[in-house]
């Protein structure tokens, strides 16, 4: 399933080992079904913590809640890394971190301001156009897998995702470097690591926030509870990653389902 990167991509991270410790351990697949299930595969076999899959293109990639997720053949980065132990029950704070390493990621290789949307997309625009997306998947009790799907370039996406559908080169007008990228990712994620592990749970949600789409706060949200439309506000990031909203005058939490974001103009 495996072969070696490509040239660029293995001499980068190479160069960049003493940084990344474990996570330099870097597996990659031209075109593969999908990094989130080899990286699963390699959990559930033992591999150990930083253990990655790289690929170019994904024949059966996906989203949250199981959506499929467009990956044309080098248009994007697909990457998706086992994280061990204790981190597996920390979810949402797992989320919330991969989105904050993943768009600091971009920004330090691209000078470009990405931003989250909560749970688990980075935006660009005020219009909050999808750059990219991160799906956290449990490997058994011990083990968690990170995904990260990044739009490098411009692509024929499904209409429906076109429409919404934003690209680093689409955006800078020029070609980049994907692997500045791919470092600044694997290192992001090692310190994630490392700050869950230290109890910095309080730091990893305020650097979401530092970095949450404008208008985020105050704009009306979206989901359904079996047949009806709950309608709300978004107010606040909880401790563990959960959303705090206003509904008919009280504060809740949402933790799951589907929740549609409508921004302020």
């Amino acid at each position: 399933m495996f072969s070696p990167p490509p040239a660029d991509v293995g001499t980068a991270v190479s160069a960049a080992a003493e940084r990344l410790g474990p996570f330099a351990a870097l597996r990659y697949a031209e075109s593969i079904g999908s990094t989130n299930d080899a990286a699963l595969a390699l959990a559930a076999s033992g591999e150990p913590e930083g253990v990655s899959v790289l690929a170019d293109e994904q024949t059966a990639g996906r989203g949250r809640r199981g959506r499929w997720w467009s990956s044309p053949p080098g248009a994007g980065l697909y990457l998706s890394v086992i994280l061990r132990g204790d981190l597996a029950s920390s979810p949402g704070l797992v989320t919330l971190g991969a989105g904050v390493a993943a768009s600091a990621a971009v920004q330090a290789a691209t000078g470009l301001p990405v931003r989250l949307k909560w749970p688990n997309d980075l935006v660009i625009g005020a219009d909050w156009r999808k750059l990219g997306g991160i799906l956290c998947e449990a490997q058994g009790r011990d083990a968690l897998v990170v995904g990260v799907g990044i739009n490098l370039s411009p692509a024929a996406h499904p209409p429906e995702v076109s429409a919404r559908a934003a690209s680093i080169e689409g955006e800078l007008a020029r070609s980049v470097d994907r692997t500045a990228i791919i470092v600044e990712c694997l290192a992001g994620f090692r310190a994630l690591a490392s700050a869950l592990r230290a109890g910095q749970g309080d730091a990893i949600v305020s650097a979401w926030r530092d970095r949450a789409a404008e208008g985020w706060r105050a704009a009306p949200v979206t989901w359904v509870e079996g047949e009806r439309t709950i309608t709300a506000v978004a107010k606040d990031i909880d401790a563990d990653g959960g959303l705090i909203v206003l509904r008919d005058g009280r504060l809740e939490r949402v933790v799951a389902g589907e929740v549609l974001w409508n921004r302020r103009p």
